[in-house]
């Protein structure tokens, strides 16, 4: 079921469905809540699970120049707070991933748990700031459409672009219809905001990280090496997946996920 809440003068679009404690999915860059598609039906067999187009993504409304990772987590809150959740567990996919530490950090109090899916908790490198810069000028430009074929075929593994042609299609489809000023927004909020490692050792807050061996945006063997969890912290690795483990291990994606979930409900 398709709803929206007023925010800041603007409109929040998200859906639900499933019915039990609650589950929220925060897409990635060039998304919508319309990528999770059946990893997100098959949680809600056990869970109510709220699938949220961020600010100048998807039907909700654009916000100024840019969007930062706080003023997108406060878009979290204002519709977690207008479905009258007290708790949840946060599922952010890259881009979502940023968002959810936002949460953990500001709101821990109103998080179960979250995974960070295919994401982390650094700051961006020297080398990915200036690719976002890139991807800025191209937009600003005017040639935003010759970014999604290019960006979106990456997100899978490259042995799996066969397979899984007809979700590329879909998530290329997601990304074309992305607003240039949207795009640039989030991409200068990215390029933009800080590390928070400590936060996520230090927050007290469950997590669980689900990294693909073939990601062609995070370095597996680098990120393995890099992150160090807090006490309980769990990493898991898809090793079939590249940056679309939801789609790519849908099944085994959603295992995980809801087998984190129920454990953090229970402590």
């Amino acid at each position: 079921m398709e709803r929206s809440v007023e925010y800041k003068g603007g409109r929040l679009f998200y859906t639900v469905e499933g019915d039990g404690e609650t589950i929220v999915l925060v897409h990635g860059y060039l998304e919508s809540s319309e990528v999770w598609g059946e990893f997100a039906e098959n949680l809600a067999t056990d869970f109510r699970v709220i699938s949220v187009d961020l600010p100048g993504n998807g039907k909700s409304s654009l916000y100024g120049d840019t969007h930062t990772m706080c003023f997108l987590a406060d878009a979290i809150i204002r519709i977690i707070d207008s479905e009258k959740i007290s708790k949840v567990t946060l599922v952010g996919h890259s881009l979502g991933g940023y968002v959810s530490l936002s949460i953990v950090e500001r709101f821990p109090e109103r998080l179960m748990g979250y995974v960070l899916f295919h994401s982390h908790p650094f700051a961006d490198s020297d080398e990915v700031k200036r690719n976002r810069i890139r991807e800025i000028d191209i937009v600003l430009s005017g040639k935003k459409a010759i970014i999604y074929p290019v960006n979106i075929p990456k997100m899978f593994a490259d042995s799996n672009l066969d397979r899984f042609s007809e979700a590329l299609e879909k998530s290329k489809m997601i990304a074309s219809e992305h607003e240039a000023d949207g795009i640039v927004s989030v991409l200068i909020g990215m390029m933009n905001r800080k590390a928070r490692d400590i936060v996520m050792t230090h927050s007290g807050v469950p997590v669980m990280i689900i990294l693909g061996t073939m990601d062609n945006y995070i370095d597996y063997g680098a990120m393995v090496k890099k992150v160090i969890l807090p006490p309980g912290g769990q990493m898991v690795t898809l090793k079939g997946s590249g940056h679309m483990g939801f789609v790519e291990e849908c099944e085994l994606s959603t295992r995980l996920v809801r087998e984190f979930a129920i454990r953090v409900q229970t402590q």
